[in-house]
């Protein structure tokens, strides 16, 4: 998986505080000692804003870091500031938006809930068009179809030659919902039997047999970093999302993620239970 500048920019936060407290130094302190505020050290090590390479290599010789350590860091605060692809777009995109794709392009693992739809990284481009014009009402054509162009650009991560594993479990609702018409639906849950059989792709179904579960409150992904203090969670709300990165918000909606793959039937089921939805739906689009 490559290293982006978002992976880059949490590490060296992470690194930058952990080395302070193995110092023993208050931001304070620290922050006194390479002539930097408070306030702006604690940017730096919540990772927040830009960072300057010189203020990072001042800190870690202030902390006692090795020179591999120090060389290090100061390359992970170089590497912070290359921007991806979607920083170029012609057309302005919501600012979660901006943030999911950023971490998402350098994520090792994402873990989905989806309850209302498909996974957006497994949706066909007509399927995607017609979420977005329910969703977005209001919105012009010409926005709608920029929407989808960046999510149809999004799933190009899939096809990477080391991509990320990307586990999906998929309320029934969701897989029965008539999203865009039946030919539509019919073409979306093929497309999502066939993503199925991807070595870095599980799909599992959570049936309405199952009943209340762990995540009634709505769809949500966990996005995995190459370390545990690089994980972030997406939960969707209305006219956008919200992320969360505190531990307690993570270790709840990892362990509501392992609840609800568990009571998810298994991989074989699920397909069985989309090739059945698929058939229906296909068999009514020629009545």
């Amino acid at each position: 998986m490559a290293v982006g500048p978002t992976t880059r920019r949490r590490q060296l936060g992470a690194d930058l505080r952990r080395l302070r407290e193995r110092k023993g130094l208050t931001l304070e302190e620290a922050g006194a000692a390479v002539g930097i505020s408070k306030a702006t050290l604690s940017r730096y090590e919540t990772k927040e804003g830009t960072v300057k390479w010189p203020a990072v290599d001042a800190l870690c010789r202030e902390y006692g870091a090795t020179d591999e350590e120090r060389s290090a860091l100061v390359e992970l605060a170089k590497g912070a500031k290359i921007q991806g692809w979607w920083r170029s777009l012609a057309d302005p995109i919501p600012e979660s938006m901006n943030l999911m794709l950023t971490l998402e392009d350098e994520v090792a693992r994402e873990d989905h809930y989806a309850c209302m739809y498909v996974p957006g990284l497994l949706q066909t481009r007509a399927y995607a068009e017609a979420v977005h014009r329910a969703s977005e009402a209001q919105c012009e054509e010409r926005e709608v179809q920029h929407m989808v162009d960046i999510r149809m650009k999004r799933q190009e991560l899939l096809d990477r030659k080391d991509p990320p594993h990307i586990w999906c479990v998929i309320d029934e609702a969701a897989i029965r919902r008539r999203v865009g018409g039946r030919n539509i639906m019919h073409d979306q849950l093929e497309h999502l039997l066939a993503s199925s059989t991807r070595p870095n792709i599980t799909v599992q179904v959570l049936p309405f047999a199952r009943g209340a579960h762990a995540a009634a409150v709505g769809s949500f992904a966990v996005l995995r970093g190459q370390a545990p203090e690089l994980d972030v969670v997406y939960v969707d709300i209305l006219g956008g999302g919200l992320f969360m990165e505190k531990p307690r918000e993570l270790e709840r909606y990892k362990l509501a993620f392992e609840y609800l793959s568990a009571q998810a039937l298994d991989l074989e089921s699920s397909v069985e239970l989309i090739k059945k939805v698929a058939k229906s739906i296909h068999g009514r689009c020629h009545d």
